[in-house]
Formats: C-alpha cells, sequence, structure tokens
C-alpha cells in the first residue's frame, strides 16, 4: 500500500479558500498579505498539515533558514585551547541560549571553527555561497577579521563581547568593570584588608576591564596596590597563579579570580597550603557557571547571564537580516553579585 501524498500547496488552497499565490506569500513572507488572510492561511496550514519545501522556499526569498555560530581565536597560547572552549559551561550556556532562541523561528545554528587565516577564508566562502545569512561570532581574539569579512560579503554578524578595536559589527556584552567593582565591594565589605587578582588573559578587553574594576573597588576602599597574576581562564591556569601570588603574598585574605574556573583552581591551591576558604581566604569568582554552584564551598560570583545575552545576539542577528539596512548595535548587560559560600 503507498503512503498518502503529502499535502501541496494546492491543498492548503483549497481549504483556506484562497489562491495558490496568496498561500505562497504568507508562507514565504515574501509581500504584505492582510492580517486576517494569514491567520486563515496558517490555520490552513495546520490542518492540512502542509510541511513547507525548505529548498524551494529558499529560491523564493534567497534565505538559507540557517546561521552560524563562529568560535573564533581560540588560539590565545595561554587560553583555552578549541577542545577545552568548547567544553567550557561559558561556551554550553550560550549555545543553550543560543539553540532557544532561534528554534521559535526554524532556523539552525551551524557550528564553526575559526583558529587560522585558512579557516576565515573558508568561512567566508561558506557565507558568500548563501549557505547561512548571518553570523554570531563568539570570538577571544583582540584581531578578529571574521566581521569587516563577512560585511565584505553582505553578511551581518553579531559578536560576542566588543571587540578589542572599533569594527562594523553589532556585540552584546557585560559591564565587567562593574563586576570587577562589585567583587572587591563585597570583599572590602567583609573585612578583608589584603586582596590579590587572578585576572584573565590581558590582551582582552574583558579581562582587562574585570581587573580594572577590581582594583577602582579596592582603590575606593582605600587600597592603592593589589597584586595580581595573569591565568587562561582555566582551572590549571588559576591553580598556578594562586600558587605564584601565595608565594609573593603569604598572608593575602581576599582573592579574585576573573572565572570561577580558575577560582575553582584557586581554591585547590589555598587548601592546599593549608588555608581555609573562607575562614582564612575569601575567594569571589566570576560568570555564575556549572561550578560556582557545584563546587565545595560554593563560589561567590559575579554571574554574567549568558543566556539572555545570547537570545539577545540572536534578535539584534534577525534583525539585520530582516532589514539590512538597521545599523549596527550594541547592548550591555549588568552584573550581578551571587553571594555563596567562599566569600
Amino acid at each position: 500500500m503507498s503512503a498518502d501524498p503529502s499535502p501541496t500547496l494546492e491543498d492548503v488552497a483549497r481549504v483556506a479558500g484562497v489562491s495558490r499565490a496568496t498561500v505562497s506569500r504568507v508562507i514565504n513572507e515574501t509581500r504584505n498579505v492582510a492580517p486576517d488572510i494569514q491567520e486563515v492561511v496558517r490555520q490552513a496550514v495546520a490542518a492540512t498539515g502542509y510541511v513547507p519545501n525548505r529548498a524551494a522556499r529558499s529560491l523564493v526569498t534567497r534565505r538559507s533558514d540557517a546561521v552560524g555560530v563562529v568560535v573564533a581565536g581560540t588560539d590565545l597560547s595561554d587560553s583555552l585551547s578549541a577542545g577545552q572552549f568548547l567544553s567550557a559551561p561559558f561556551f554550553g550556556r550560550l549555545l543553550t541560549g543560543i539553540i532557544g532562541a532561534l528554534k521559535p523561528r526554524g532556523i539552525f545554528p551551524a557550528l564553526m571553527l575559526a583558529e587560522s587565516e585558512a579557516d576565515d577564508t573558508a568561512i567566508t566562502a561558506y557565507f558568500k555561497q548563501g549557505n547561512a545569512d548571518g553570523a554570531l561570532l563568539i570570538s577571544t581574539h583582540p584581531d578578529e577579521r571574521i566581521p569587516a569579512l563577512l560585511d565584505a560579503v553582505g553578511r551581518p554578524a553579531v559578536r560576542f563581547a566588543r571587540p578589542a578595536r572599533p569594527a562594523p559589527v553589532s556585540y552584546v556584552d557585560l559591564a565587567h568593570r562593574a563586576g570587577g567593582r562589585l567583587a572587591a565591594d563585597h570583599l572590602a565589605s567583609l573585612g578583608r584588608h589584603r586582596p590579590v587578582a587572578i585576572s584573565g588573559p590581558l590582551e582582552i578587553p574583558a579581562a582587562q576591564e574585570r581587573q580594572a574594576g577590581y582594583e577602582e573597588g579596592w582603590a575606593r576602599a582605600g587600597c592603592a596596590f593589589v597584586p595580581a597574576a595573569e591565568g587562561g581562564f582555566t582551572y590549571d591556569s588559576g591553580e598556578r597563579a594562586m600558587k605564584e601570588l601565595l608565594d609573593r603574598v603569604p598572608d593575602l585574605d581576599a582573592v579574585f579570580a576573573a572565572s570561577d574556573l580558575m577560582a575553582q583552581g584557586a581554591i585547590h591551591a589555598l587548601h592546599d597550603s593549608g588555608r581555609r576558604v573562607p575562614e582564612d581566604v575569601a575567594v569571589v569568582g566570576f560568570d555564575d557557571s556549572a561550578p560556582a554552584r557545584l563546587s565545595r564551598p560554593g563560589i561567590t560570583t559575579v554571574r554574567q547571564p549568558l543566556e539572555e545575552m545570547a537570545a539577545e545576539m540572536v534578535r539584534l542577528l534577525l534583525e539585520r537580516i530582516d532589514d539590512p539596512s538597521a545599523g549596527h548595535t550594541s547592548v550591555i548587560f549588568d552584573p550581578e553579585l551571587i553571594v555563596r559560600e567562599s566569600a
């Protein structure tokens, strides 16, 4: 027995009582159709079970109904490798937010890694060929080339984090400096007076801003100098930096680590040295990721709302895809201090 044929545009038109051309215009969103007619057509689509042919629709709309998620610049020498980056809690939360925001529109993300100029060239060609309508760019590299390359081939991009240098790209970011100040203010309010910091890689603007905000907060509390060691946003780098700081400042009593993974590594090093957290040393991290919640003690941290930031990236990108004349936009989220047991 043969299967029932799939419903067609003609079937939808017959149920809706409109022409096939009207059904096509509603489905492809190519011309204005009265709202009441649109609703009748949508009800007919649901009633018949019609599924638009994506390839045919793309020929009409000149859209792929796909976006690229480009992870770029993961080759920083002291930062995350590509594998570490993709498995990091930070990236998982961003990707969850991106997928959740795209799903209602029936749009699917294609994940791409850009770790070399050859990758940049291949990715640019992918977009130029019309395989994706725009890009969500997640980059740790201060000299990222992808936004300009995509702009040159007429594909919009939205970047996670402010670029290190002015670039023709919309972006979503956090007020990182304010987050560093939150950490300093909290530690100072606990009566701590020998603060240190474990920064992220200082070629990255977010790491610079977190460190600057932390130092500013302590300056307002009367502490003119905060010893610091540079980490790479990884557990191992946090542990290594903490050991270095313990050698330099044995009587330290407050630590700000610019990521939760580094805070976890720092706590391990403190325990190995015989210090108790938080009794002897208070520790504050950054991100409010799974390591902060699952660590023992739980890590007090500065939350950046990654899922909400990812959804905003999607909104900005779809806005640019729908209206290519829309200008570049920046959206800055506010951080929040989440107090747990470590400080």
